[in-house]
């Protein structure tokens, strides 16, 4: 999910993921950001023997 809050700022959230979110100041640079967010997410889960599966 991405919106833009009322600085014009993008915040992006991976609601099957807890706690992952991010934000940018172009979609561009929120795409960077949370793509680094996921990976970290996921790297968490792995640690937890948790299996999800995530549709782009």
């Amino acid at each position: 999910m991405i919106e833009r809050d009322e600085d014009g700022v993008y915040v992006g959230e991976v609601p099957q993921l807890k706690a992952c979110y991010s934000q940018g100041e172009t979609i561009d640079e929120l795409m960077t950001n949370i793509r680094e967010v996921v990976e970290m997410c996921l790297e968490e889960l792995g640690k937890s023997d948790v299996t999800i599966s995530l549709a782009v």
